[in-house]
Order: C-alpha cells, then sequence, then structure tokens
C-alpha cells in the first residue's frame, strides 16, 4: 500500500528526523514539500531525496505565521497538483529553568512548535475539506510534552498543547476523513547529542554501528529512520481507521500513550472544604499521587561516558 500519487508536506525537514519523514515518504512514493530556514539544508534534501529517485521541492520560510503555512500549501498544489498529507515537524530550543526564561526565550520555542503547528494545520484542513478528499495530519510531540523535562517550560508548554490541539482536530475533521495523530519519538538527534546518558548510543550512531541492545530494546531509543515509518504508516491508507492518537517509537519499540484519565477518585457529602482536604487528602491521595519527569534505569557500565570537562 504505497503513497504514490500523494503529496507529502513536512515542516523542518532540512535534516534530522525531519529529514528521515521526508526520505520516508518520498520512499513510499510521495511527492515531498519539504521546508526549512536553512536554504542550503533545505536544497541538501531536495537533492538527496531526488537522487534517490523521489520528487521534492523546498520552500525556505519559518513556520509559525500564516503565511508561511499557505505558502507551504501552495507549494505542494503549484507543483504537485495536490496535498494529501502533512508533517508539523518544525522546531527550536530556548532551554533554561523556570526563573531565568526571558519572554523571548519562551515566545520564540511556542512561536516555532505550537503556531507553527496550528498555522500549517489550518492551511492543510482548510485544503483537504474544500478538496474532499480526506487527509493525513501529522503532528509531532515529545516525551518532555507527555512527562516534563527540567528546564524546559516552553518546549513542555508546546509539545503538551500539540497533543491537545490534534485530539480536538481529530474530532473536528472525523467527518471530512481526516486523520490527526501526534508521534512522541525517542531518537538520536543534535538535541540529545549532548546528554551523555545517551552518548554511546549517539556515538554508535555517528559511527553508523548498530546501537546497543539496551538503549534500542530498553530504552526505546533509536535512530531518526527507526521512527520514520510510523509516519509513513499514518500517511497511508492503511491507518485509515488511527486518528486522535498519541503514539510513541524509538529503536526496537512501538507504544500508545493514554490519553489523561483520572487514577483515584473519592466523595465526601457536602464537597471538599480546607479543613477535610487537610484531614484526609494524604491517606486518601499520599500514594497515589503521579510522578514527573522521565526516570532512566542505571546504565551498565561498559555504555557509561563520563561528561567532558568544562
Amino acid at each position: 500500500m504505497s503513497l504514490a500519487g500523494k503529496t507529502a508536506i513536512v515542516t523542518g525537514s532540512g535534516q534530522g528526523l525531519g529529514l528521515a519523514y521526508a526520505r520516508e515518504l518520498a520512499r513510499q512514493g510521495a511527492s515531498v514539500v519539504v521546508n526549512d530556514v536553512d536554504a542550503a539544508a533545505a536544497e541538501a534534501a531536495v537533492a538527496t531525496i531526488t537522487a534517490d529517485g523521489g520528487s521534492a521541492v523546498a520552500v525556505v520560510a519559518p513556520v509559525g505565521s500564516t503565511e508561511t503555512a499557505d505558502a507551504l500549501v501552495a507549494a505542494a498544489l503549484e507543483n504537485f497538483g495536490r496535498l494529501d498529507i502533512l508533517v508539523t515537524n518544525a522546531g527550536i530550543l530556548r532551554d533554561t529553568v523556570l526563573w531565568k526564561m526571558s519572554d523571548d526565550d519562551f515566545d520564540r520555542v511556542v512561536n516555532v512548535h505550537l503556531r507553527g503547528t496550528f498555522t500549517c494545520a489550518r492551511a492543510a484542513a482548510t485544503h483537504f475539506r474544500e478538496a474532499g478528499h480526506g487527509g493525513r495530519i501529522i503532528c509531532i510531540g515529545s516525551p518532555t510534552g507527555q512527562r516534563g523535562t527540567f528546564g524546559q517550560t516552553n518546549y513542555a508548554a508546546a509539545k503538551a498543547g500539540i497533543v491537545g490541539m490534534a485530539r480536538t482536530w481529530a474530532l473536528e475533521l472525523k467527518k471530512a476523513e481526516v486523520t490527526v495523530n501526534t508521534v512522541i519519538p525517542v531518537a538520536a538527534t543534535g538535541m540529545t547529542a549532548t546528554v551523555p546518558y545517551f552518548a554511546a548510543a549517539v556515538e554508535a550512531d555517528a559511527a553508523g554501528e548498530p546501537m546497543p541492545a539496551f538503549f534500542r530494546h530498553d530504552l526505546g531509543f533509536g535512530t531518526a529512520d527507526d521512527v520514520a515509518g510510523l509516519i509513513a504508516y499514518l500517511a497511508s491508507d492503511a491507518a485509515a481507521g488511527v486518528t486522535g492518537q498519541a503514539i510513541g517509537i524509538g529503536g526496537d519499540r512501538v507504544q500508545i500513550w493514554s490519553h489523561p484519565e483520572p487514577v483515584a477518585t473519592e466523595y465526601r457529602d457536602g464537597g471538599w472544604t480546607y479543613e477535610a482536604l487537610v484531614d484526609d487528602f494524604a491517606g486518601l491521595f499520599g500514594d497515589r499521587l503521579q510522578s514527573i519527569g522521565e526516570s532512566f534505569p542505571p546504565l551498565p557500565d561498559e555504555l557509561r561516558r563520563e561528561p567532558a570537562a568544562s
């Protein structure tokens, strides 16, 4: 079940995960609109895809604005005559703790990740509904948006918001036969390259060697190419019944993330006053409070790497 005859937009696809997504979509037969803020990276991505026998064009522009979103849809229609798939991958990082995070740090990250996903999805959805042939919107989330990560207020807010938007769009676009899903990738990228815990895996990937099984299996941490197959699957007709989902993938692992659900419920006649909560909350819920952040198992000794001296 190929993607032949379909056209995809992949934002932030000049390198890394986005490039892996664009290449896999092209390998499965789709024509691709590559997008990046770096003209050289975008053109190199197009050259790579065409050298592999695919079809691609580049739109060099930062996502976030309505103008860029409209330009991406226009490029798909002008060059390939249709649009079927949108992958909203573009993103930046401005990491720092809450009390040091500036307005600009927050706004830039939210503008690219959250607003960029919104404007591009709105433009694509408008076209899908007018064209009447259905469509696929694939948003890119992060474990940070699901669990939180120290120093990433802006990124966590944006990625959590993306999942919330995708669930809403899945409801709104169901009648138009447009599916909307969020992919939660875990892979070796520029974002993980500086984390000592992942150093052995990143080193292996950079050297073109297989990642140790501990990373691929136990952590579900792999290469960008390990994620790309899920993107192509969700873009295909085979996934017509999959929508509104948050799907994690990395290494040898694929997961369905749960939607938030109450994990403990208690009732009190007359409601919960301050005094009642002081008396009863710890006893009722103390052992049922939810964890925050991600926790990783200890690295095997042979995979340990000492952080570089500063």
